[in-house]
């Protein structure tokens, strides 16, 4: 049964993105602050951990939710709450079912930030395929390490996954004139899509992921499908870390037929320092794929219009 908000009550604030700045500065809350609803925030820039948030949690009737883990314990906890409201598109940190037996419902924040990490993984891709970080390393040591580069008109590019952000990276790299070749099995985009998995990797020079992670928590991307990549190609991770076989990859990297990793999205965050991320052939970020000032602003508003439409609908309800 879905629950159902009895009056303004008090909105928890949890995003990184958010808690940094103080709240009543961020001009995205102000209908909330219209609506008569109270705010409270975690701790400022820090991901909440679980007793904060148990803490926190009592009278909250909506959550605009960063990329914390919310457990079933949490939510058991959250007596008041009434929906969460995420400042972005993954769910994967929400445990949906317990969500879904108390009656909470779980709101997205579709395409806020697909500009900003469209970019990001674009970036990635030329830092990776020019050689950047390494060429820079050479320099900064002395060295003058020079590696022949192929210019982005004469490479095939995969990308895997066509919602709102895997298409507007395959616009961005077929405006620098690559061929591109997409895979979504939900979304057909006639001039890039291909019938499968396979054939989007098959001699691809570079592959940007853009799914979610698979329902069975299995990595999508495997040791076989690596294998399908041409010789040091470029492999952009700006999704989810449980998409990628990590092991493969690492091995990949080691033997070189793989070129370089580059990923901004981790299993937990920070990250620990793993083989895979000390490889010097890996270009890590610390998730900034959607930390553009415009991407903030665009998913704040999303979410806050989410949380308003929601909770004024439970109220219709009552």
């Amino acid at each position: 049964m879905r629950r159902m908000a009895r009056g303004p009550g008090t909105i928890l604030v949890t995003p990184r993105s958010l808690t940094r700045q103080r709240l009543d500065r961020i001009p995205e809350l102000e209908p909330l602050r219209a609506a008569g609803f109270s705010m409270v925030a975690a701790e400022p820039g820090r991901t909440p951990t679980t007793p904060e948030l148990l803490r926190l949690l009592p009278g909250v009737v909506g959550w605009l939710a960063g990329v914390e883990p919310i457990t079933r314990e949490v939510l058991q906890s959250a007596e008041d709450l009434v929906v969460i409201s995420r400042n972005g598109t993954g769910v994967d940190a929400i445990d949906l079912d317990a969500a879904e037996e108390l009656g909470i419902a779980v709101l997205r924040a579709r395409g806020a930030n697909a500009q900003g990490v469209a970019e990001l993984a674009l970036t990635l891709a030329l830092t990776c395929i020019r050689g950047v970080p390494w060429a820079s390393a050479s320099v900064k040591s002395g060295g003058w390490e020079r590696g022949e580069a192929t210019e982005m008109a004469e490479l095939r590019v995969g990308v895997v996954g066509l919602g709102a952000i895997g298409r507007k990276v395959a616009d961005l790299f077929a405006a620098l004139g690559s061929a591109v070749a997409g895979f979504d099995p939900f979304v057909s985009v006639p001039e890039y899509s291909v019938p499968g998995l396979e054939e989007a990797l098959r001699s691809a020079d570079a592959v940007s992921l853009h799914v979610p992670g698979t329902p069975d928590g299995r990595p999508l991307i495997t040791a076989d499908l690596l294998r399908l990549l041409r010789p040091g190609a470029v492999l952009v991770n700006t999704a989810r870390a449980s998409i990628v076989d990590e092991e493969a990859v690492l091995a990949a990297l080691d033997s070189g037929s793989l070129g370089a990793y580059a990923v901004d999205a981790f299993a937990s965050e920070p990250p620990e320092p793993t083989p895979l991320l000390r490889h010097p052939r890996v270009v890590a970020t610390p998730h900034i794929g959607g930390y553009t000032r415009e991407s903030v602003r665009r998913a704040t508003s999303y979410a806050v219009a989410n949380l308003l439409e929601a909770l004024h609908a439970s109220r219709k309800d009552r």
